[in-house]
């Protein structure tokens, strides 16, 4: 059976990518791209370092511009990143009838709810599945013995995650990315353990 895990790249949805193969589904790791910026560059090489396919799923740039808008208005980011991840998530259960992602039990935003994920599964007839009953500390553990991965300050060259064209696109709008998005570090996945 094939299954999509939208993919950053990073160490979690990684991880999430390699237990599905082990469990012996069929994985496609994919990356959203609007159009904006070759955001999915940074994912692509590191599903290929640990040997998946990796796909970029085209979505429409007005997706993106409304959740820019959402973002400038608000002047914090995890209200339009929430929408972008549920609205991607949609478009994914069109195509798949198993879908995955890194999201884990102490992530904030993107994450569905329950009662979003049960109505995702019976509406579209597919399976969700997530690294929920993991924490952080959890997948750092499993992740460091299993992948050789970099930490760096986050930029738009080593990340895939949504933030990368959302913030091309405020800077592209006028508004100014570094006031809402805090300077943070990024992991990403260049190999499995030698």
């Amino acid at each position: 059976m094939k299954a999509c895990v939208l993919y950053s790249g990073g160490k979690d949805s990684s991880l999430m990518g390699v237990i599905l193969k082990h469990l012996g589904f069929d994985v496609e790791l994919t990356t959203a791209n609007f159009g904006v910026y070759d955001s999915y560059i940074p994912a692509s090489k590191s599903a290929e370092s640990l040997g998946f396919t990796h796909k970029v799923l085209k979505l429409d740039f007005e997706l993106l511009d409304k959740t820019c808008d959402m973002i400038m208005k608000d002047g914090f980011p995890n209200d339009g990143i929430k929408f972008l991840h549920e609205s991607v998530i949609e478009e994914v259960a069109n195509h798949y009838d198993v879908i995955a992602d890194g999201t884990r039990r102490d992530d904030r935003t993107p994450k569905l709810t329950k009662n979003q994920i049960r109505s995702l599964e019976d509406r579209k007839n597919v399976q969700y599945t997530n690294l929920d009953s993991f924490g952080h500390k959890s997948v750092k553990m499993i992740t460091s013995n299993l992948f050789e991965v970099t930490h760096e300050k986050s930029n738009k060259d080593n990340s895939s995650d949504y933030e990368v064209e959302i913030r091309t696109l405020i800077d592209e709008k006028g508004g100014n990315s570094l006031d809402i998005f805090p300077e943070h570090y990024q992991t990403r996945v260049i190999g499995y353990k030698k």
